[in-house]
């Protein structure tokens, strides 16, 4: 399986996750999320295969978040809007993603990572 692997290629945890895919052969396409960023219909489509609440796909580190005051925002928006507001700027994205035809990894956990190997494997 290929993976499509959505990034900021100077953030060093994408840099770490990418290394981790590349040692573990797992195959991928790369995305730079900066000059692509997900489209609305991405994110409702990685939201739910993810199983992961809108709020999870934030980067909550970054500048635009706290400039935006998106940690207020995301409490009381309603989830068409937080979407709509991800969409916009690839920056306020959760990095990195990966996904794949039965799930979707928001940010590097090594340990969530190593459910990749195991899949291929069987």
């Amino acid at each position: 399986m290929e993976y499509l692997f959505v990034h900021y290629p100077k953030c060093s945890t994408c840099k770490k996750a990418k290394a981790w895919l590349d040692q573990n052969h797992i195959a991928y396409i790369e995305r730079d999320m900066k000059t692509e960023n997900p489209s609305e219909a991405e994110l409702k489509e990685w939201i739910k295969k993810s199983n992961y609440p809108v709020s999870k796909f934030f980067n909550t580190s970054g500048i635009l978040y706290r400039e935006w005051n998106m940690k207020e925002k995301v409490k009381t928006l309603p989830e068409e809007e937080l979407i709509r507001i991800l969409a916009s700027d690839g920056m306020l994205v959760k990095r990195p993603l990966l996904i794949g035809n039965d799930r979707v990894l928001v940010g590097f956990k090594e340990e969530d990572w190593k459910s990749l190997k195991r899949n291929e494997n069987s």
